[in-house]
């Protein structure tokens, strides 16, 4: 029998076989491998099994069915292959994809990352994204960015830049975000801002992909009874995928995809593929968004370090000015009275000696040094004078509980307590910070002197533009005669001590101009009030 095919020969010359071609001559002189690697899918070989069949040969029918095993068996080899390679890559993608979002805490990078992922043709391969993302302070679902063209030309023109860049994923993710990121977000600014949903409007799609934990695929999306019209004419799709972002049962937010370009079907394999992304991305984004507040939350604190710290220092540096200021003034009121004594004398001698007298310069001198000397110490009772009150605006809660920690050892010791607890709606005072301070810990140690067990209760609340400043022992039981002893400068009572300091606070507050009132009713307990200002005088 003549056959078509050159199976039957053990070498070939180029030419012969119409399957070899360049790049195959090595099968020329290998029979075996020409036969498994080209025969069985050559026509040549088809029509000689054929003529093979018609020649009535037993073996014909064996021969037939193991050709069509082999090639259904190779067909299924070759098509294995290719799912393997295709998953190699979809692997080396999650990989590349996991690395960079891993490494990275700026969520603008992270956000750039997880869009280009799900767009770029190396990736997802999805046509367009929308990333949708909590806002638990407002509790709402809102678009916050979005990539993808809007029309083909677009389509055409960004698939063309990228055939003729050959990047990988970071680098496409670090073109995004340096080149379009504003822009796509400009170019979806009035989808993204109809894109918000209330947490609380659970019948929502969009909030009811958000508590679910798969990806839903929407299909038929304008006749989906639960798809609403506006949804779908807003997205401009029959089809698209809802991916909610879970880390840790905290709904981090929502994606939304699609193909409104090529209209490529959204398959199963897509879905399987995109919930495996889902995990990380959302992890990637809650730990960004951590660090940012986590960053302004550091900001602030170091900020209101260096305002404390600015603070501190200047109490010292007006503890230090006060001091030298009840120095200085003590000094001059001491010289001032001999002074003018003397320059009272020497005045009333220099108007009764005449000019001749040569005793004259003599007590001009005098007269004029006292001067001078008079003229200084006005200087410096005027600078003394003008170190306190000074005022500025303070926050009353942390005063308070400096106040509170500075005494807090002797509260210990007295087996005693003070609480406190802060108003954060309080607005700044306009006080004198130290004179301020040094009166609630004078009344608080007041009211525990001499005592054990004693519970004070501080409280601060706004009132008319202005914070009321309570200090109340309910324990404590005072008449009115004591309490007037209490508030007399050097007077003592047998079981209450001296009045000085509570006197002191008085006077002190008397000049800021603060109302100081002591409550102390016959049925028990005393309660110390100060009135604080919380604007300047000019202002109120």
């Amino acid at each position: 029998m003549d056959w078509e095919c050159c199976w039957d020969r053990d070498a070939i010359a180029m030419g012969d076989c119409p399957n070899i071609r360049e790049g195959d001559e090595d099968l020329l002189a290998s029979r075996q491998r020409r036969i498994l690697e080209k025969c069985c899918d050559c026509a040549n070989f088809s029509r000689d099994l054929q003529h093979f069949r018609e020649s009535r040969h037993p073996l014909a029918d064996v021969f037939g069915m193991l050709h069509d095993e082999y090639r259904l068996q190779k067909n299924q080899i070759q098509s294995l292959v290719s799912f393997l390679d295709n998953k190699t890559l979809e692997v080396r993608f999650l990989h590349e994809l996991g690395s960079v979002l891993q490494s990275s805490v700026d969520l603008e990078e992270v956000l750039s990352v997880a869009l280009t992922a799900i767009t770029a043709g190396k990736g997802f391969g999805m046509n367009r994204a929308f990333l949708l993302l909590t806002d638990r302070e407002h509790a709402i679902l809102k678009g916050y960015l979005a990539i993808g063209p809007r029309n083909y030309e677009e389509a055409s023109q960004v698939w063309n830049e990228i055939a003729c860049n050959d990047m990988d994923l970071q680098t496409l993710a670090q073109n995004f975000r340096q080149n379009k990121l504003s822009s796509e977000r400009a170019k979806f600014h009035d989808i993204l801002e109809q894109l918000s949903v209330p947490i609380s409007s659970t019948d929502h799609l969009l909030i009811r992909a958000l508590e679910d934990k798969h990806p839903i695929l929407i299909e038929d999306a304008f006749h989906n009874p639960n798809v609403t019209a506006g949804l779908a004419h807003l997205l401009g799709v029959d089809t698209f995928l809802l991916m909610p972002l879970h880390s840790r049962n905290r709904r981090v937010g929502l994606i939304i995809a699609d193909n409104c370009i090529t209209h490529r079907r959204i398959s199963e394999n897509d879905m399987h593929s995109l919930e495996t992304f889902t995990f990380p991305v959302a992890f990637a984004i809650e730990r960004a968004s951590l660090y940012d507040r986590l960053q302004v939350e550091l900001s602030r604190i170091t900020e209101a370090g260096n305002k404390l710290k600015e603070q501190q220092e200047l109490i010292v540096r007006m503890e230090k000015m006060a001091l030298v200021g009840r120095i200085t003034s003590s000094i001059a009121h001491s010289i001032r009275n001999p002074l003018m004594i003397i320059g009272g004398f020497a005045r009333s001698i220099l108007k009764n000696t005449p000019p001749s007298d040569p005793k004259r310069d003599f007590i001009e001198s005098i007269v004029s040094e006292t001067r001078q000397l008079e003229g200084v110490l006005d200087e410096i009772l005027n600078y003394s004078d003008s170190l306190y009150p000074t005022r500025d605006f303070w926050d009353v809660n942390q005063m308070v509980e400096t106040s509170v920690r500075d005494v807090q050892e002797l509260l210990i010791q007295r087996a005693c307590e003070c609480h406190f607890e802060p108003e954060i709606t309080l607005p700044l005072a306009y006080i004198d910070l130290k004179q301020v301070s040094y009166c609630v810990r004078t009344l608080i140690v007041s009211d525990i002197d001499g005592r054990s067990g004693e519970i004070v209760r501080i409280t601060a609340t706004g009132h008319d533009g202005s914070i009321q400043l309570r200090i109340e022992d309910s324990q404590r039981k005072v008449s009115q005669d004591e309490l007037d002893a209490l508030l007399t400068p050097f007077a003592i009572t047998h079981d209450m001590g001296t009045g000085l300091g509570l006197a002191l606070c008085r006077t002190m507050l008397d000049k800021q101009g603060l109302p100081f009132v002591v409550i102390a009713p016959p049925e028990g307990g005393i309660t110390y009030m100060i009135t604080l200002p919380t604007q300047k005088e000019e202002e109120s």
